[in-house]
């Protein structure tokens, strides 16, 4: 067990339920999301009828988020925990419900919201083998950037809310309609501006777009990791330069915890520019929203492979 397990095993300890039995309509519903795109869908359904936490910050790495006591206390006093499953936050969730001692947002209570149960996930493995890197069993679990996933992850959330606070049903069902309204639009828009790229070859530094490649039909041909989460080393960085060169790839995505000086590397060597872009709200400026984000993302994305054709 590690020093900061301990820690935060020994501060769960302390904790106690009190207060736990307030009733429901005297304030609005305390929902944690491990990640800020999932707390950015949160409160796009929940409206004022919730107050949402996200977990990690939206410049973390998801899979390596640091665990802190006051993770503990909040994970205690929510009524609902939206995860992403996929064992996205496998190494760092399971410690701090333990610690947290919630009934209420156990696996299996009507106040846990693990939304890849609802997803086709992508990148499943056929054997599970720790040699061949960072493998989600389950499956790749980046799929936040498909926005019919997302279609799917709100609907979720909404009737989930709907089950824990019936009173506010309404109000849930009313925002999901607009969300899946707006959604739809900006589908369509998000695909015209990338439809004249359709086929374009893009690299990435970690497995993370191949849901974003996959609904506007992007090619991803290279990650600058050799293995999921294994650091890019010199003989794999010249077996991505070479396919770049082959394949004319020039567009590089990195998110802002993965290494831009890496990337700028390879991208010298390529004729390739390198696109800061972020899968969380608000890593980037004028992303706060998952609709800023995607727009972001997209336009980013056109520009650069405009540029480069």
């Amino acid at each position: 067990m590690t020093p900061l397990t301990h820690l935060v095993v020994a501060f769960g300890a302390l904790l106690t339920t009190a207060g736990a039995e307030t009733p429901r309509a005297a304030k609005p519903l305390i929902v944690v999301a491990t990640t800020p795109d999932l707390a950015a869908l949160a409160k796009a359904i929940g409206g004022n009828a919730v107050d949402v936490k996200a977990l990690a910050k939206p410049t973390e790495d998801p899979h390596f988020v640091d665990a802190k006591p006051s993770h503990i206390v909040t994970l205690n006093r929510a009524d609902v925990l939206i995860d992403g499953g996929a064992e996205l936050e496998l190494g760092w969730l399971p410690s701090l419900l333990e610690s947290a001692r919630n009934s209420k947002i156990a696996a299996g209570a009507p106040g846990r919201i693990s939304v890849s149960q609802g997803i086709h996930l992508l990148d499943v493995p056929t054997s599970f083998d720790r040699a061949k890197g960072d493998v989600h069993a389950m499956g790749n679990p980046h799929f936040m950037l498909d926005p019919l996933n997302v279609r799917v992850i709100v609907t979720q959330i909404a009737d989930r809310l709907t089950k824990v606070d019936p009173a506010s049903a309404a109000l849930y069902h009313a925002n999901l309609k607009f969300f899946l309204g707006t959604l739809d639009t900006k589908l369509l828009a998000w695909q015209k501006e990338l439809e004249p790229f359709r086929g374009a070859k893009i690299v990435t530094y970690h497995k993370d777009f191949v849901y974003l490649a996959e609904r506007f039909k992007l090619e991803v041909v290279e990650t600058l990791e050799p293995k999921p989460g294994i650091s890019p080393s010199p003989a794999h960085l010249a077996q991505v330069i070479s396919r770049m060169r082959a394949e004319n790839a020039r567009v590089i995505l990195v998110q802002p915890f993965q290494s831009r000086k890496t990337a700028e590397t390879v991208a010298r060597q390529t004729d390739a520019v390198v696109l800061d872009v972020a899968q969380q709200p608000g890593a980037l400026k004028n992303t706060e929203t998952y609709f800023s984000l995607m727009d972001s993302i997209v336009h980013t994305l056109a520009t650069a492979l405009q540029e480069k054709r």
